[in-house]
């Protein structure tokens, strides 16, 4: 009997220690992985604390926010996953236009030129100055090069070798999506400046950019990239974290960019809150606003607009000119993968501004020629 009982008690350790091997492989894979990043320590963490958005350890955003019972939204999400089957990725391939750097040279310094390249990832040329917003450009918006978010298939797809010269890089936040490790590798010996969140900055030294090239901003804080730009990190509703304990460690924000006459702002992710209207009323009216518009869902509209929300934002700002970002080019939530742009048209119906809808790759002006074809509407 005494036999016996040893033998199930070393089967049993045995059993304990082979099911622990995943998740000791995962502690290790966030420990180790260069993707990952690192969250702010020792002096860094010493003066994020003193933000006034800091508290008990953690960022939190202007107003509570939350997603409420984890167990009943992957619940509902995972009814909705296997019921609402509509098409969340593109059944062809998205014709792209190839891009053309020289449409961002020698332009006068009151011009905005503007390329989309699919979700967040724009480029922008402002009083003079060129800057990419929430640079990912990876097969996927994932720490795994095998698993996570793909790349809707595009073709041509621009590659970070055919940009122009970079003066600076803007960064709304560390998730996955907007913060991509390879991206950042890449750019880190040829830009001059990267502008982001407070903590954000702990990523991008672990990633082997220079310190003094790297400018973290608090909320409303502005910095002068020249005396012709201005950059504010402005509020926005959302949060952060890349690891299995870095949940806001670091910051979040959306970007104001102010060039001579000319004003730009960039959402990167939020949920609806009254920010949006007193940036406006600090900042607007905009030129141009570049507005989250996807990856929604009702369980968790605390973090992410829908695309009715996308349209008041965007009236609170005292836009001119909208471009929806955070859509088409990831499968990051429930929705048809062209269901965003779809209500975003339908929300602002009568409303007489203009809504950009540039192909992915294409160069335009925001004083001419602004493109607003439904092209999306050619595929399935």
């Amino acid at each position: 009997m005494t036999k016996i009982l040893h033998m199930i008690k070393k089967l049993a350790i045995a059993i304990v220690l082979i099911a622990g091997l995943p998740v000791l492989a995962l502690v290790l894979f966030f420990s180790f992985a260069p993707q990952v990043g690192a969250p702010p320590t020792g002096n860094h963490r010493e003066q994020i604390s003193t933000s006034a958005q800091y508290s008990d350890g953690e960022f939190v955003n202007s107003l509570p926010t939350g997603l409420g019972n984890p167990a009943s939204i992957m619940w509902k999400a995972g009814r909705q996953y296997f019921t609402d089957m509509e098409a969340r990725e593109p059944q062809q391939v998205i014709t792209t236009v190839p891009f053309d750097a020289s449409g961002f040279e020698a332009i006068g310094e009151e011009e905005v030129a503007i390329t989309w390249f699919g979700h967040s990832t724009v480029l922008i040329s402002i009083a003079g100055h060129t800057l990419l917003a929430d640079p990912v450009f990876g097969a996927r918006a994932s720490m795994f090069s095998f698993a996570g978010p793909e790349h809707f298939a595009y073709a041509p797809r621009a590659s970070l070798d055919e940009l122009p010269p970079i003066d600076a890089v803007i960064i709304s936040h560390d998730h996955y999506d907007h913060l991509d490790h390879y991206a950042i590798s890449v750019l880190k010996d040829r830009v001059e400046k990267f502008y982001v969140p407070l903590g954000v900055g702990s990523h991008l030294r672990s990633w082997g950019v220079p310190e003094q090239n790297i400018i973290e901003l608090d909320w409303w804080e502005e910095a002068m990239f020249s005396d012709k730009l201005t950059l504010v990190a402005t509020p926005s509703r959302h949060f952060s974290g890349r690891g299995l304990t870095d949940r806001n460690a670091t910051l979040w924000a959306s970007w104001s960019l102010i060039g001579g006459s000319r004003r730009v702002f960039f959402s990167g992710d939020s949920g609806y809150f009254p920010g949006f209207k007193e940036i406006g009323d600090r900042y607007g009216p905009f030129d141009f606003v570049m507005m989250e518009c996807g990856a929604y869902n009702e369980l968790w509209a605390d973090i992410h607009l829908m695309p009715e929300q996308s349209a008041q934002a965007f009236r609170d700002l005292r836009g001119r000119v909208l471009m929806p970002i955070h859509w088409g080019k990831f499968n990051l939530a429930l929705h048809p993968w062209k269901e965003p742009v779809q209500r975003l048209h339908a929300a602002m119906k009568g409303d007489q501004r203009i809504i950009a809808q540039p192909r992915v790759g294409q160069v335009f002006y925001i004083d001419r020629d602004i493109p607003t074809a439904k092209w999306w509407a050619e595929y399935e």
